[in-house]
């Protein structure tokens, strides 16, 4: 197998380079440049390794724990995270399968009243808890073979959103540093860090916020792209060379959180903004250059700056939408 480069596999797996790139940071997978070749490219290897944390990833195993099942060998580890996370999500199952069969009741209870006429006070029918306090948690098994199609259906569905907030940002200086070519985010972000250290801005400004977006995306003919972040500033602050200080216009967005690396939920983010029945998308007409005015925001950002925390695995992000009412 020939080596491939981190446009062909992003584009072949449907994940994101910047993702990809994660992955590496993380020790996850390793990709390799060659001498003829500026960006990066991965073997088979890698490939393989790959598929892996994509499976891994549609079971909900958490970034952390497919770590250390592709880092040991030993097949104790992999049954504990296993068991760990089957537990987990088979009280959920049970939970909702409950409330489920608790709403079905209710629903016939409805029904019932309804062909004979009656009225029905919800709050006051002690019957209602008799219908509740009669439900057992059922038992549930999983087929024995599951195919790749059923996985991937399960996974869409269980992709859809259900957490999305609605914030309203308001209007900022920022500090922006902005870097492209390898490894923007981690450029860009060490010269901010660097300027809010050094101007004691966390004392100064400890409700300081912290975002971050693409400039300019990654295309397939140019894998290197651009990151800009923004760090919230005093309006009188003046900012050194290279940062560069802009006025935010702040707005009305739709927030998700997401775990640092879980980036192909922007997806499911703009899905759940296409078919939302009161809001609908407010992104910038800038052609891609700047994500169309979506922003990540990096939650916890001043005690991550202040501790030096390098820990991924705790780190989270709002992904924002821009977005007004219909």
């Amino acid at each position: 197998m020939k080596l491939q480069t981190i446009t062909q596999v992003s584009k072949q797996y449907n994940v994101s380079t910047r993702t990809l790139r994660y992955y590496e940071e993380i020790g996850l997978i390793k990709s390799i440049k060659t001498e003829d070749y500026a960006y990066r490219t991965y073997d088979e290897k890698s490939m393989t390794q790959l598929k892996k944390i994509i499976i891994l990833k549609k079971l909900r195993i958490p970034l952390k724990e497919i770590s250390e099942i592709l880092k040991d060998n030993d097949i104790s580890v992999a049954l504990e995270v296993f068991e760990k996370n089957l537990n987990t999500i088979m009280d959920e199952v049970a939970a909702l399968s409950t409330v489920g069969n608790v709403i079905q009741s209710l629903i016939d209870r409805l029904k019932k009243n309804n062909y004979l006429n009656k009225k029905l006070d919800l709050l006051t029918d002690e019957n209602i808890l008799e219908i509740v306090n009669s439900m057992m948690l059922p038992k549930n098994n999983l087929k024995e073979d599951i195919s790749m199609s059923e996985l991937n259906k399960a996974n869409e569905n269980l992709s859809k959103l259900k957490d999305v907030r609605i914030i309203y940002l308001p209007p900022a200086t920022v500090a922006a540093s902005h870097y492209i070519g390898e490894n923007p985010e981690d450029n860009a972000c060490a010269v901010l860090n660097k300027f809010i250290l050094e101007s004691g801005l966390c004392d100064i400004k400890p409700d300081l916020r912290h975002y971050g977006f693409n400039h300019p995306n990654p295309t397939e003919e140019n894998p290197i792209y651009g990151y800009e972040m923004w760090v919230t500033i005093p309006d009188d602050m003046e900012v050194p060379k290279p940062l560069i200080k802009k006025k935010f216009a702040g707005g009305l967005y739709a927030a998700h959180m997401i775990a640092m690396g879980n980036f192909h939920e922007w997806q499911w983010l703009n899905e759940w903004v296409t078919n939302n029945d009161i809001y609908e998308s407010n992104s910038l007409n800038d052609n891609g250059e700047c994500m169309h005015g979506l922003l990540e925001e990096h939650l916890n950002y001043i005690n991550v700056v202040k501790n030096s925390n390098s820990d991924f695995s705790k780190i989270q992000l709002d992904l924002l939408y821009p977005i007004k009412e219909k």
